[in-house]
């Protein structure tokens, strides 16, 4: 596992202010959105600090070791090569074909389909349709590590399998998961990690998940009002709550991006506000993933801040959610 290169001094100046942020008097204020977003009007700065801490669980224990929560803390992700392998990974794989292939999920409110080939490319609230995921979701190597960065035990605020087939994958374009969790479902705070675990070896050529390092520390306003219903096209295309093409600029020359590759097995986790974006699969290779966002309790969907309504619960469940597709 890469170490981050920070001084101890740096990581020590990390550390020291995220116990800050984390104390009752820098945590939000009832009735004030910290991270205002979906505006009318460019805003006076293209990005905003980051007010939440990043890594909150520093002496919790944990399959992560202290350099990991360093480079998560420095970076706002962190990639585990091979944590899962053998035959734990080829029954994942099987079940993640049964799911995809199932037709009583095809044209499903929590399914998104290819549109030409009509296959599923996304399937929603897998941890509740599945019981072997429903495992994996409270598997301590992803819970657990889950816990050691938001700093509580997590509950699950979404959970998907990503299939992007080979020749026809669609890219995504860039953006933050808490800008849409935050304006669509109400998040009030940046205490969420998603866990992305790779079902499919990922190379350069199709189509893996690209970051922008230390974007996390910065939250990005976007412009433009939420359609009503807005996910029903957002999940297929966003083009509402994306940063601007200078936001982006501005991140990239500060920042860089890198693409965590590897094989199948492997852990990609990366702090709720880390911008990240998809290009096309253009190889003859599928590219699947299995992927839960870890919430704390404590930091549960309100109304939203910046949409008509909250998003189905399939895409925002609670920590007491049982959802199922006949709910």
């Amino acid at each position: 596992m890469t170490v981050s290169n920070n001084s101890l001094k740096t990581i020590t100046v990390y550390k020291q202010y995220n116990e800050m942020l984390d104390m009752p008097s820098a945590q939000r204020t009832a009735g004030k959105d910290e991270y205002p977003t979906r505006l009318a009007a460019a805003p006076a700065s293209l990005t905003q600090p980051r007010r939440d801490a990043v890594v909150k669980g520093w002496n919790l224990s944990g399959p992560l070791s202290p350099e990991q929560l360093d480079e998560f803390e420095r970076k706002g992700f962190l990639f585990i090569p091979s944590l899962i392998s053998g035959e734990e990974l080829e029954a994942l794989r099987h079940e993640m074909r049964l799911l995809m292939s199932n037709n009583a999920y095809r044209d499903q409110e929590f399914s998104v389909t290819e549109p030409e080939s009509h296959d599923i490319r996304s399937l929603f609230a897998v941890h509740r349709l599945s019981e072997r995921l429903g495992q994996l979701a409270n598997d301590k190597r992803l819970a657990g590590a889950a816990r050691q960065i938001i700093g509580a035990n997590p509950y699950v605020h979404q959970s998907r399998i990503n299939y992007k087939p080979g020749f026809a994958g669609k890219g995504f374009n860039w953006h933050s998961d808490f800008e849409t969790w935050h304006a669509e479902d109400g998040m009030p705070n940046m205490h969420a990690v998603s866990a992305s675990l790779i079902l499919t070896d990922n190379h350069e050529f199709n189509g893996p998940l690209m970051l922008i390092p230390g974007s996390h520390l910065e939250f990005v306003p976007c412009l433009g009002e939420t359609p009503e219903d807005n996910h029903k096209s957002s999940l297929k295309a966003q083009e509402i709550g994306v940063p601007s093409q200078e936001a982006l600029t501005q991140l990239v020359a500060k920042y860089g991006i890198e693409a965590p590759k590897g094989r199948a097995g492997g852990l990609l986790l990366f702090d709720c506000n880390t911008l990240h974006a998809s290009n096309a699969n253009l190889s003859p290779d599928p590219r699947s993933n299995v992927f839960f966002v870890f919430n704390r309790p404590d930091n549960r969907c309100v109304a939203p801040f910046a949409a008509p309504k909250q998003r189905p619960s399939f895409l925002a469940h609670g920590p007491e959610d049982r959802w199922t597709p006949d709910a």
